[in-house]
């Protein structure tokens, strides 16, 4: 569980840097368009990895 919880924060790190290289214009808003779905779907299923693994704990 320790894992996924810090796996959870990696990704929403992930996904700050990423904004902020969009923001910056390190990027530009194609590269961003591509990357950010595929970034944001990975954090939603460690989300619920991480709920059902709670769920299933109590």
């Amino acid at each position: 569980m320790h894992k996924l919880s810090i796996a959870q924060k990696e990704c929403d790190e992930s996904i700050y840097w990423l904004e902020l290289l969009k923001e910056t214009n390190f990027i530009n808003k194609k590269e961003f368009d591509n990357i950010y779905p595929k970034c944001n779907e990975v954090l939603k299923i460690i989300r619920s990895i991480v709920i059902t693994t709670k769920n299933n704990n109590s």
